[in-house]
């Protein structure tokens, strides 16, 4: 598995999409799955567009084992992309090497060489009968694929962060994303190794 927090690293992360995703709410639930969960330092910083659901939307997080002096994202090492428009503004501020996560439905990655992982997570919350929980599945899928929170932790906060009497329904969410990008990092490996059937 990636794990981007190796050695008292600073990891920049940004969640995009547009309002009423829940944006904002996954980029809370990571930063208190750090803090709490993980016992390292993080910040929130959100930004709307001008029409808050539909309009553009981001949750800037910065997770590190030291005081945090500046709370906005200059260079996203992580990009969490939910919507074109998100994928659009962003991409370009991305750090060279940095990982990119999108909704394979709602992205058209365009013009990114590098490597990148897809996950159909609005499809996967509408089988679940939610579409509201396509978020918390990307947060699962984020968490399983760069390890810059602890799984534990992650579910926890999802489970202390989400109305009463939807927290199951949400830890399976969760689940579901984090099952999926453990899959897609076994593919890889597999794959990188040379075994066939990746």
């Amino acid at each position: 598995m990636t794990q981007a927090n190796k050695g008292g690293q600073r990891q920049e992360i940004v969640f995009t999409g547009f309002g009423g995703q829940g944006i904002v709410l996954a980029g809370r639930i990571l930063g208190k799955a750090a803090v709490i969960g993980d016992h390292r330092q993080s910040t929130l910083v959100q930004a709307y567009g001008p029409e808050a659901r539909g309009g553009a939307c981001s949750a800037q997080v910065i997770i590190a084992d030291q005081a945090i002096h500046y709370p906005y994202v200059r260079r996203p090492d992580v990009l969490v992309c939910m919507s074109q428009a998100g994928f659009d503004k962003f991409i370009g501020q991305m750090k060279e090497g940095g990982t990119l996560l999108i909704d394979k439905d709602l992205v058209q990655p365009k013009g990114v060489s590098g490597d990148f992982f897809s996950i159909p997570s609005s499809r996967m919350a509408e089988e679940l009968g939610r579409i509201m929980l396509a978020n918390i599945i990307m947060l699962g899928f984020f968490t399983a694929v760069t390890g810059a929170v602890s799984v534990d932790a992650a579910r926890d906060a999802v489970v202390k962060s989400v109305p009463k009497g939807t927290e199951e329904m949400n830890a399976t969410a969760f689940n579901k994303g984090c099952d999926y990008g453990l899959a897609v990092l076994k593919g890889r490996e597999k794959k990188a190794s040379g075994k066939a059937g990746a």
